[in-house]
């Protein structure tokens, strides 16, 4: 860290280095944009590696079921940022492996989605905001992350990453993952919302009781127990509670290997 810089300023510092870096070495990139805190958070950290302006495509691999107010905040903000903002639909579930588990098969939806946009639009990089504390698949993660030429992920065969030397080079026709904020927390992710005054989904404050963590199709995601309808009540929270942040994905209650399957068939 460098003198006079502080946790979160650390944190830009090295989120904004991979932005570059991935911008300077790949051919051709995309932001994948779900809407929620943290692919809006990367959208920020974009705008700031490159003066104000996101240099490449931000993508949103759309199952058609997220909440209202997520397609509000889409819409709006796509303009307010000035994204170029492509969306792409998933196909139905019916299309989707039938031995996985329902919120899984109905999850893995955005996996082929995300397939059939890979070869629409030839990327050979997608930034991803997936963080290592979110779950233990995830912290097995690099940085940037080679997938194979159906977008797998093989968990056992990931480049060693050393005083941030990174391997951007994508596999001949496949394409690589980059993270710029998987090393961020969730507390990180709000205390840096808050001090960036980052516009939010008002589903993340409380209401009645109850607010969402984590935000997906309508269908699979539930609300959590909790009174904090600001930020610094939701930092607060997070200091003392012990219920995990996707507690409210039903995919992350089914069987074991659910997620497991999913990421190493390619998904986030």
């Amino acid at each position: 860290m460098q003198p006079g810089m502080d946790h979160l300023d650390a944190l830009e510092a090295q989120s904004i280095y991979i932005f570059r870096e991935a911008f300077a070495r790949l051919k051709k990139l995309a932001l994948l944009w779900s809407l929620g805190k943290d692919s809006n958070v990367m959208i920020w950290l974009a705008r700031k590696a490159f003066f104000g302006r996101v240099p490449f495509p931000a993508l949103h691999v759309d199952t058609q079921k997220k909440f209202p107010e997520m397609y509000a905040f889409r819409d709006h903000y796509s303009k307010e940022w000035g994204l170029d903002l492509k969306v792409d639909h998933c196909p139905p579930v019916e299309a989707i492996d039938p031995t996985l588990p329902p919120a899984a098969r109905s999850a893995a939806r955005k996996t082929e989605g995300l397939k059939l946009a890979l070869n629409k639009y030839g990327f050979d990089g997608l930034i991803a905001g997936i963080r290592r504390d979110e779950e233990a698949t995830r912290a097995k993660e690099r940085v940037f992350s080679p997938r194979g030429l159906e977008g797998g992920w093989d968990v056992r065969d990931q480049p060693p990453e050393f005083w941030d030397q990174f391997n951007a080079s994508p596999p001949p026709g496949a394409h690589l993952r980059i993270h710029p904020i998987l090393h961020w927390t969730e507390a990180d992710i709000w205390a840096y919302t808050k001090r960036e005054n980052i516009p939010i989904i008002p589903l993340y404050l409380a209401k009645d009781g109850k607010r969402y963590r984590s935000l997906g199709d309508a269908d699979i995601t539930f609300p959590v127990p909790s009174t904090a309808s600001t930020i610094d009540e939701i930092l607060i929270e997070l200091e003392g509670t012990k219920i995990p942040e996707r507690a409210g994905r039903a995919l992350d209650h089914e069987t074991e290997d659910a997620f497991e399957r999913l990421r190493v068939a390619g998904y986030l």
